[in-house]
């Protein structure tokens, strides 16, 4: 099997959200790669050079470096890292992460057709990132979608006597969390009584900020914290709509181990979120930043429990492909090129 140097922000030990750094890679070696990984350094200087250093060490042993690629302040670890692959003529490969980043080939021109134009292969994980970066002109890029061991999610039909929504992911500003809160008023100001549960780490001081507003309007919100996988599957079992209230997004795995979970999906319809779901079939998507919207949707799905069970159906048989047996295979296949 091959040897992997898989760089990006090896962080859950600090109280960050588990990435794809870690699935991946733990997988990958399950299959009989070699994987080595890089950077756990919480300072963000010495991640960098972390990352650097691990370049220099495994680029005579590596056959490919992954490269976990986001469109913030990690487009620059990437960038650079890219770059003295090429000076060692090490095949890399960006994994295109975050539904902000098409807007990033736009912003930096020259450094991204220098990242990526040179890539041995971009890799997306929805075909909407795939889309957006062939129009710009990239056409080495494929798609892998991100995946999950679907046997670690048990599918519940769900009832709908009490509504009780569940939101999964970092507090940043681009998930829009206080959407969440706002969603939970507007409801209980038509009268209809809803509880919200929030998990997740903190990530830019959304998290304060959302506790603070919640509190300003009154509304009673749970937080948990940070919360490992199986914490927050058994939690899940209590709650009865899983809604994502992102302004930018690109194919969250939250949402897709909902839709395994058996929890109706109402996501805001941005990024990679109509290639996952389609409309009134496996969730209901709607407008960004409008909490009346997803009311409304609310309001459908207790309206017609019968049509909200099939959605919910139809999103775990959805759900089907992004299990890591059937998506390994795509890994495998481009690894051993």
């Amino acid at each position: 099997m091959k040897n992997l140097l898989y760089l990006g922000n090896n962080l859950s030990e600090t109280g960050k959200t588990q990435t794809t750094i870690e699935t991946l890679s733990g997988a990958l070696r399950q299959e009989g790669f070699s994987v080595f990984v890089s950077s756990n350094k919480k300072n963000k200087l010495l991640r960098l050079f972390d990352m650097l250093f691990a370049v220099m060490k495994h680029c005579k042993k590596a056959d490919y470096v992954l490269i976990d690629t986001y469109s913030t302040q990690n487009f620059y670890y990437a960038y650079l890292s890219s770059q003295l692959c090429r000076v060692f003529h090490l095949k890399y490969i960006p994994i295109l992460h975050g539904g902000h980043l098409p807007n990033r080939l736009k912003t930096s021109p020259r450094l991204s057709k220098a990242l990526f134009k040179h890539a041995f292969i971009n890799v997306a994980p929805s075909e909407y990132m795939v889309s957006e970066f062939k129009a710009l002109g990239y056409s080495n890029c494929i798609c892998i979608p991100n995946s999950i061991h679907l046997e670690h999610y048990t599918f519940k039909q769900r009832d709908f006597k009490t509504i009780k929504l569940l939101w999964v992911r970092s507090f940043s500003e681009i998930y829009n969390p206080m959407l969440a809160v706002k969603i939970v008023k507007a409801l209980r100001d038509e009268h209809i009584p809803a509880s919200l549960c929030m998990v997740g780490p903190d990530n830019d001081g959304s998290l304060q900020k959302t506790k603070s507003y919640a509190q300003t309007l009154g509304v009673d919100v749970h937080f948990t914290g940070k919360l490992t996988k199986p914490q927050w599957i058994a939690l899940s079992e209590n709650y009865t709509l899983f809604i994502n209230t992102s302004n930018f997004d690109n194919m969250p795995v939250s949402v897709i181990e909902a839709m395994a979970l058996g929890l109706p999906i109402i996501s805001t319809n941005v990024g990679g979120l109509p290639y996952l779901i389609e409309h009134e079939k496996e969730g209901i998507l709607v407008p960004a930043n409008d909490e009346n919207a997803f009311v409304e949707a609310i309001k459908k799905i207790l309206a017609n429990t019968e049509t909200a069970h099939k959605m919910m159906q139809n999103a775990r048989n959805k759900v089907t492909a992004y299990d890591w047996n059937v998506v390994k295979k795509l890994w495998i296949s481009m690894l051993q090129n």
